[in-house]
């Protein structure tokens, strides 16, 4: 999973465009239905990823086996890439 790190200036920028474009009166509603949305999105993820779980545990497959696997697998390419990355 890739985190983009956003800077106050950048925020700040985004926000200006934001009350250019729309107004300063819509900007709540929008606020608004923008964090109404994120949160639908978070628990539509939340029943999908249990859904997965409860299908996999009537198969008999453990998941948290396989996210500590992933997990591990993770760790090691981290570690190569670590020693294979040139410094420029």
């Amino acid at each position: 999973m890739t985190i983009i790190f956003i800077s106050g200036a950048e925020i700040i920028f985004v926000f200006m465009v934001v009350l250019l474009v729309f107004g300063a009166k819509k900007v709540p509603d929008i606020a608004k239905t923008l964090g109404k949305s994120v949160q639908q999105v978070k628990n539509a993820s939340k029943d999908f990823r249990k859904e997965i779980e409860k299908t996999a545990s009537n198969q008999g497959i453990d998941t948290k086996e396989i996210v500590d696997e992933v997990q591990n697998i993770k760790t090691e390419i981290n570690k190569i890439k670590n020693t294979v990355t040139r410094k420029r």
